[in-house]
Parts: structure tokens; sequence; C-alpha cells
């Protein structure tokens, strides 16, 4: 099995994502045995973003890191586990609502695939980035 991020690079559809999560200075963290629980935005979900947002957050990785731990949840948590509560806290700190049903949502996104486990946590995949606030 693979980790995260090599699961993440296998798919092809998480360029952005991993782009930046070399740009903050996340990718050895992420490569940790965890485990993680992450929510994982496709490349469309950075894509819809406002123009120059994506550049702006690489040209600050301090605001991108806070961003993507945002993403994170410590833990191996499938959407089963996920539903249990209204929310759970990021590492940023902050919480990620829930919401169990039909869709499956993680604050204001979709989930579009649950459960992708990997070997050091579970991804669940969403076409939006989620901010914290």
């Amino acid at each position: 099995m693979a980790t995260i991020l090599e699961t993440a690079a296998s798919v092809g559809v998480f360029n952005t994502l991993l782009a930046a999560v070399d740009a903050a200075g996340l990718r050895e963290a992420l490569e940790s045995p965890g485990p993680f629980t992450v929510m994982a935005p496709v490349d469309d979900a950075f894509a819809a973003l406002p123009p120059g947002t994506v550049q702006t957050l690489v040209d600050n990785p301090p605001q991108l890191a806070r961003i993507l731990k945002y993403h994170v949840i410590a833990g191996l948590l499938k959407r089963e586990d996920l539903i249990t509560q209204e929310a759970w806290n990021s590492l940023e700190g902050a919480p990620i609502p829930i919401r169990s049903q039909d869709p499956f949502e993680v604050k204001n996104a979709t989930v579009v695939t649950a459960d992708v486990v990997c070997d050091n946590g579970i991804v669940h995949v969403i076409n939006r980035v989620i901010l914290p606030g």
C-alpha cells in the first residue's frame, strides 16, 4: 500500500494539492506514519478559486500551510466515523463541519470519493477547497 502523498500522485488529479504541500513545507509531515485523515481537493477545486488565489498562497507559505492543515484531521477516520460528530478539529485548530446526509459533505465541499485507505491514513476526495472560519 502507498502513503497518502504517493496515492495522490498516482491518481493524477491532485497535482495542485501536491505542489501546495511542497510549497508549504508539509511533505515530510504527510509522509510520516500518522495516521491522518485528509480531505483532498482535486485540481478542479483549486482552479475554481478566484484568479490569482493559488499563486498568492504559494507566495505566502505560512498562510498556505494553515489552509492545508485545515484539510487534515489527526487519526484514521472513515466516513462511518466522521458522521458520528457534527464537527472534527483539524490540525489547523478550527473545526471542520460534517454533514452526513447524501451527499456526504465536509464544510462546503462534497465528498466525491470516501475512504481511500493508505499506509499512513485515509483520504476523502472533495470537490472544493475548504477554508477555516
